[in-house]
């Protein structure tokens, strides 16, 4: 057979299985760089016809200077790209080229992989990592600052409970009160978003919740926006602390309304969802099954893919200097987190935003509101055993107890409260515990000394829940917390609460 039909038959065979190969393929001059042929999966990952794909260069898939740099390191090794198919959409491929013969001219074969799920999973990746260590920080920081801030709201107020109406101190305390109140809620943002908060979770109704909100986020929001409620029926349940899903809402309604400082359409909605495997592949820590979707939108700018990107980190805000701490978003990341769910954006410049919400669904009753608690008495003569690692936080719950009229025993550290309660003639009524302490955990002391003293109550105090704290289980359990920063009345109204209980405590604030 002469050489020129050896020849034709090779490329007919060539063409034949490149057009049938379920990889996506090009063919393209490296000289002026126009695609010659691209094969059927090729068509179908970018959208293009064939005789569309003739038309185009490597410049209009991946941008001139892109394409320039591409054919500058063709070397047989695959190598990464972001390519943009024909309706806009932006992929990730993994391509690699070999030189060939077609048509009678040495030319480039590309042989691509679409790598966009791998990509976006990466990408989550470091995201959750660099979020985790953040978290990490900031909820220590904030323990820190909570015992701080015990303190300085601790003592102002004792001292504010003695000078009269008239005293020209008072209201210097009164400011110092106040800023450490602004302080303390700025720790439990901080909290929020390392997930590292008490969550007092109840199964709750979402319709209904967001149906009683809704007076006042028309009052948040203003007159010039329009709110709009659409809210499914036959709603799941979820499971989730109410005053901390009432936080995410408002801190998502606020948002959107800053997104329309001219006024326009906020929409806040719920439905039953099903996120399934697809989704769940997609998104890191992500398990398929029923959830609950709580959807907040706005008409307003939208947001550009650098903006998105940095949504959720702490401290960064789009608003001016003293408008914003950019801790918003990063609570509402925290929380949902920390409750099961997911957090999704879309967003467009100029179009407009949507935070879409899923929590896991339920199929159980809504919990019982328990009527309105008659408030108690704070005095008392009990004997109270403090344990606190902290020296000035030991001091002011000791001085707020005494003032009261309690007995109190307080000591440092675990070992010394194991042997003042061994030593000690007299019964014990109280036990005050930081939950994590050095050597041994305030629940693992509490079970010692609860199987010596069986009718000792139990109160837990801390400045955020760390691992050893979710790890024990006992933020599970019914059991009587004070989340650190606490004023002396407080404390007193919980430590009054906790001796004339049954013994099955909750969680402060229940």
């Amino acid at each position: 057979m002469p050489a020129r039909h050896l020849l034709r038959d090779k490329d007919r065979k060539f063409r034949i299985l490149f057009r049938a190969n379920p990889q996506p393929m090009w063919v393209f001059d490296p000289q002026t760089l126009e695609l010659l042929e691209a094969n059927a999966a090729a068509c179908a990952l970018y959208g293009y016809s064939a005789d569309e794909f003739r038309k185009l260069t490597l410049a209009d898939i991946q941008g001139e200077e892109d394409a320039r740099r591409f054919t500058s390191v063709l070397n047989g090794k695959a190598s990464a790209w972001r390519h943009r198919t024909k309706s806009g959409r932006a992929i990730d491929v993994e391509i690699a080229v070999h030189r060939i013969q077609f048509g009678g001219k040495r030319v480039q074969l590309a042989v691509l992989m679409d790598i966009t799920g791998r990509t976006q999973l990466e990408d989550q990746l470091r995201q959750a990592q660099k979020m985790e260590a953040v978290g990490m920080l900031a909820g220590g920081v904030a323990h820190d600052f909570n015992n701080l801030l015990t303190i300085i709201t601790g003592y102002s107020q004792l001292i504010l409970n003695s000078l009269g109406p008239h005293d020209p101190n008072r209201h210097s305390v009164e400011q110092i009160m106040k800023a450490g109140e602004s302080a303390a809620a700025l720790t439990r943002q901080l909290l929020s978003f390392s997930r590292r908060q008490v969550l007092q979770p109840k199964v709750i109704d979402l319709n209904g919740l967001v149906s009683r909100l809704s007076a006042m986020l028309r009052r948040l929001i203003g007159e010039d926006i329009d709110l709009r409620l659409e809210l499914r029926p036959e709603l799941g349940r979820v499971s989730a602390d109410p005053g901390q899903l009432e936080q995410v809402i408002m801190n998502l309604v606020v948002n959107a309304r800053e997104a329309m400082p001219q006024g326009g359409t906020l929409t806040v909605e719920t439905a039953n969802s099903y996120l399934d495997e697809t989704y769940a592949a997609q998104h890191m820590q992500v398990k398929p099954g029923p959830y609950v979707l709580l959807a907040v939108s706005d008409n307003g700018a939208g947001m550009d893919a650098a903006t998105q990107a940095r949504l959720f980190e702490p401290f960064f805000t789009t608003k001016v200097v003293g408008k914003g701490t950019g801790l918003g978003l990063s609570t509402v990341f925290g929380i949902v987190k920390q409750s099961g769910g997911s957090v999704e954006v879309y967003s467009a410049l100029g179009q407009g935003t949507s935070v879409k919400v899923y929590l896991p669904r339920l199929d159980q009753p809504v919990a019982m509101e328990s009527g309105t608690a008659q408030k108690t008495a704070v005095c008392g003569t009990e004997t109270i055993l403090v344990v606190e690692d902290d020296e000035m936080v030991r001091s002011l719950v000791r001085e707020t107890l005494e003032r009261v009229g309690y007995q109190v025993l307080d000591v440092a550290d675990p070992m010394a409260a194991r042997g003042l309660s061994e030593s000690h003639p007299g019964a014990i009524h109280l036990l005050i515990a930081d939950v994590v302490m050095p050597r041994l955990s305030g629940p693992a002391l509490a079970q010692e000394l609860i199987g010596r003293r069986p009718a000792l109550k139990v109160l837990y105090i801390s400045g955020y829940t760390d691992s050893a704290v979710v790890n024990s289980g006992l933020l599970e359990r019914e059991v009587a917390f004070l989340q650190k920063p606490f004023t002396p009345a407080a404390l007193a109204e919980k430590v009054r609460e906790v001796l004339e209980g049954d013994g099955k405590t909750k969680h402060a604030g229940e």
